[in-house]
């Protein structure tokens, strides 16, 4: 039971340190960019995944034996939830547009799970706006 406490400061802590190495990958990127939106989405998701495990943390250190309740459990469960949808921001950033991996970086492939080629260009960032006001 202790084990899963160190575990939880682990995770919080390392979400933490991941941040600011995001943050200098996010700041590097292009404005107006289909990349730049994922990045922002992709940042703040996870910051607030970092702050519902550590809710969660002292939830259940609140406890005896660091058993969870159900408010900690359904917190857990939404962290999870939201740290799956980050995570596949994140593999877009990395594995579609090519952020944080190399110079020759696209950031405005097309999304992933459209059939056009990565190689494509998506439309403008900001023409997008113009059409579709609110979608990123």
């Amino acid at each position: 039971m202790r084990c899963s406490a160190y575990a939880y400061g682990a995770g919080i802590l390392g979400g933490l340190l991941a941040a600011i190495f995001g943050a200098v990958d996010w700041w590097a990127i292009p404005p107006n960019t289909r990349a730049k939106a994922l990045g922002i989405w992709h940042g703040i998701g996870n910051v607030i995944v970092v702050v519902l495990f550590a809710i969660n943390w002292w939830l259940r250190s609140t406890t005896d034996g660091y058993i969870p309740s159900d408010g900690a459990f359904t917190l857990s469960c939404t962290a999870i939830a939201l740290a799956l949808l980050t995570g596949w921001l994140g593999g877009e950033l990395v594995e579609r547009l090519g952020i944080g991996v190399d110079s020759g970086a696209h950031p405005n492939a097309p999304n992933s799970l459209s059939s056009r080629a990565a190689s494509e260009s998506a439309p403008e960032f900001s023409d997008m706006h113009k059409h579709h006001p609110g979608r990123a």
